[in-house]
């Protein structure tokens, strides 16, 4: 159909022209292949990106777990007192015995 011609083309347009955005970065009057290999490695390796996306989610989503057990465990093992403490400190003199008290 006309219509999925017209936004190929509009795709294949935006995509060629990201590449050569960054190829342009370039300080070189020559691009290696190596540079139009770093440009395009989006689109060439969409794949192996995703499953990398995935890997990563499901590792994060692992350690969230590993985090919440170990809150669970430290509420359970180490119950804290909901108090609030008091920051002010009294300084008193040290009390001495009684009989040097009495003597005064």
């Amino acid at each position: 159909r006309e219509r999925v011609k017209v936004e190929m083309n509009n795709f294949l347009y935006s995509v060629l022209k990201n590449v050569c955005e960054q190829l342009n970065d370039y300080p070189y009057t020559t691009i290696e292949y190596e540079m139009f290999k770093e440009c395009t490695y989006p689109y060439t390796n969409i794949t192996r990106i995703n499953q990398e996306k995935e890997r990563i989610l499901l590792h994060l989503e692992a350690i969230k777990a590993d985090c919440n057990a170990l809150a669970m465990d430290v509420q359970k093992t180490l119950k804290l007192k909901d108090v609030v403490e008091d920051d002010t400190f009294t300084f008193s003199a040290p009390v001495e015995d009684e009989e040097e008290l009495e003597d005064e």
